[in-house]
């Protein structure tokens, strides 16, 4: 198992093309690193550029204190597991399993040994003797990541593995997935998805990708509760936060915004006296939205409701700038729409933001 450090990385093609830049990170062994972003985002070629598949433009990157730059993908310890599952038709769960120990002409007790503890692990030993077309997908998923298993890696590189899954194969996948990595406490995971559940259920810590580079790097509960900006705090979390724009008219401690053609939002976020009667957006996450019969932050009419049950998702007119707010409410509220809700929030939960940035980052 191993550390990960990259180094200023990026990446180009033809030398006018630029996908990624200024790539750093330090990656720890035994923590599974999940990498987001929106799609063309470059998180597929970071994990392809680390795997060896692709070349490193510039920068350096090293494994277990080695620079691997130049290092041919076979001879990096690293183990991957595409989202297609690229099982042999022809061979069995076994022998799909057992394929690149054969091919390193590993013994047949080393191999059989290694192939019943991934199986084990990954609750497969019954379909040893089965061919793919008799899994299920999910099944077959587990059969690619025991195969990676079985080589022992110093890192397993996971690109979007979960996608090709109905949505209960891909809860059921999840969570096995996030026991195998319990039962693989020393074992150094990096994990490309689009799904924002996978990354909050299953990351150490979380690196959001845009613009080329990298947009803030935290653990799930970091990038949700303290977002440095308006693209993470709306690109983490579902649905998106909502964002009203507005002015400072208090700062201090807690700043206070008078919300265009609204009421006030106060938060727990200091401000400065410079930045008094600025205009800033104040973010609002629709789970922290509380129906009130005060002073309210937002005022408006319910568009459209959709009962879950469990909560309420309430979608309110669209605003004159064209950003609509929704507000997610425990329990049962189908009867509200059409009609005047009004909502506010814990200081705690009302975030600022000055030109894009959280005033806690500034």
């Amino acid at each position: 198992m191993a550390d990960l450090i990259l180094k200023d990385v990026g990446k180009s093609y033809g030398g006018t093309v630029e996908v990624l830049k200024n790539i750093d990170l330090d990656i720890k062994q035994g923590e599974l690193i999940v990498f987001v972003g929106p799609s063309g985002c470059g998180k597929s070629t970071l994990l392809r550029m680390i795997a060896g598949l692709e070349k490193i433009t510039d920068g350096t990157l090293e494994i277990d204190g080695v620079l691997v730059n130049d290092v041919p993908p076979s001879e990096r310890g690293i183990a991957m597991v595409f989202q297609s599952y690229a099982l042999y038709p022809h061979m069995t769960v076994y022998d799909n399993m057992a394929f690149a120990l054969r091919l390193a002409k590993k013994a047949d007790a080393e191999i059989k040994e290694a192939v019943s503890a991934a199986a084990d692990k990954l609750q497969l030993t019954e379909y040893l003797d089965r061919l793919p077309k008799a899994l299920s997908g999910g099944q077959r998923q587990r059969v690619a990541i025991g195969r990676s298993i079985v080589r022992d890696p110093k890192v397993y590189l996971f690109d979007e593995p979960l996608s090709n899954l109905d949505a209960a194969l891909r809860v059921a996948t999840r969570i096995q997935i996030a026991q195998l990595k319990e039962q693989m406490p020393d074992s150094t995971m990096i994990y490309v998805t689009h799904d924002q559940v996978e990354a909050m259920t299953l990351a150490s810590r979380i690196v959001v990708l845009a613009n080329k580079g990298v947009a803030q790097v935290g653990t799930p509960l970091e990038l949700y509760e303290r977002p440095n900006s308006e693209f993470v705090a709306q690109f983490i979390g579902s649905p998106a936060m909502c964002l009203l724009d507005g002015e400072i008219i208090e700062t201090g401690e807690r700043t206070r915004v008078q919300i265009d053609g609204e009421g006030i939002a106060v938060s727990n976020i200091p401000s400065r006296p410079d930045d008094m009667g600025k205009r800033v957006r104040v973010g609002i996450r629709p789970e922290d939205f509380v129906e009130t019969e005060g002073d309210s932050i937002y005022d408006g009419r319910v568009d459209y409701v959709e009962a879950l049950g469990e909560l309420t998702i309430l979608y309110f007119e669209a605003r004159e700038n064209g950003d609509q707010v929704l507000a997610k409410l425990p329990g049962i509220h189908s009867e509200v729409r059409g009609q005047e809700v009004k909502l506010t929030a814990d200081p705690a939960k009302v975030h600022v933001f000055m030109d894009g940035i959280s005033l806690l980052y500034r």
